[in-house]
């Protein structure tokens, strides 16, 4: 059960072992762009290549969806980026249901535990395999590993790591589950955080926190939903900084130079913006930005 590409290497992986993948349970089809033309989940395209059935249900927790999972008889659910369970289903498959978690539980339960432990500016998550239970991301854990985060490494970076390594431990979970070497452990009450699905708001910079804040926003924010702030009553997103010996009143530009590119004031140091993406137009360098459009020293964003 998944939807989005951060699932995929685990199908992959599944559907190399030597377990047997029963049907695969993925979000229906959306209409996305600027044509509103229905796509397929990631998930969908994988199975399909791979020559698996695949149910679609309108929502989980209509009896449609548990009587056809029901009717195949499952040993176990897997579930990885994908909706909430209700109590009927997880009561289905005889060895129960595991879902991949990329973060450290308890720490960053919830929708975005990835963006969030980069946002914080945390130095190392890692991925986690654990029973699911009715609550969300407090069942025991199977399996657990750690991973650093890279200094300049952003959200979609480390997302582009962690499924990768995490569909190797889902396996290995399920490996470990059917020749009864596992057992779930049950999670600590100490060092619970929450990583709760993101708003367009919390991508605003706000740029009278100090420079290292902002820079861990805008790594966070990197590819999507993107960092932001305002310029000349627009929207401008940062993708890339990085820190800058200057100092001023907060989101005054303080360079903007063909060559040196984009420097702009925080709270405490200066970022030098190297990656932009203005509205309605491609990312491009800080350079090219200033080269190309009519912004100079002294010039307030947001």
């Amino acid at each position: 059960m998944g939807t989005p590409r951060f699932a995929v290497p685990s199908l992959k992986a599944l559907a190399q072992s030597r377990h047997q993948i029963i049907a695969v349970v993925t979000n229906p089809d959306r209409p996305q762009g600027r044509g509103r033309q229905l796509a397929s989940p990631p998930v969908k395209e994988q199975a399909l290549k791979l020559g698996l059935e695949v149910l679609q249900p309108a929502a989980v927790n209509g009896p449609e969806l548990a009587a056809a999972l029901a009717a195949r008889t499952p040993d176990l659910f897997v579930v990885v980026a994908f909706s909430v369970l209700p109590r009927h289903l997880l009561a289905i498959p005889r060895l129960g249901s595991i879902n991949l978690h990329p973060s450290l539980l308890p720490a960053y339960r919830g929708a975005a535990p990835i963006i969030w432990a980069v946002a914080n500016g945390e130095k190392e998550t890692g991925i986690t395999t654990f029973q699911l239970s009715p609550r969300i991301d407090a069942g025991h854990i199977l399996l657990q590993r750690r991973f650093a985060i890279g200094h300049d490494e952003t959200a979609g970076e480390l997302e582009a790591r962690l499924c990768v390594e995490g569909a190797k431990m889902v396996v290995e979970t399920v490996d470990g589950l059917e020749e009864g070497r596992l057992t779930g452990q049950p999670q600590s009450t100490d060092g619970v955080s929450r990583a709760p699905k993101l708003t367009k708001k919390d991508g605003q910079i706000d740029w009278n926190q100090p420079a290292e804040q902002v820079r861990n926003l805008v790594r966070s924010m990197n590819p999507v939903p993107g960092a932001y702030t305002h310029w000349q009553g627009k929207t401008l997103k940062v993708h890339r900084t990085q820190h800058a010996a200057s100092a001023g009143a907060p989101g005054t530009v303080l360079c903007a130079d063909g060559r040196r590119g984009l420097t702009v004031a925080c709270g405490e140091g200066a970022l030098q913006l190297t990656q932009v993406q203005p509205a309605g137009k491609a990312v491009m360098e800080g350079t090219a930005f200033v080269r190309g459009y009519p912004i100079a020293a002294g010039m307030r964003l947001g």
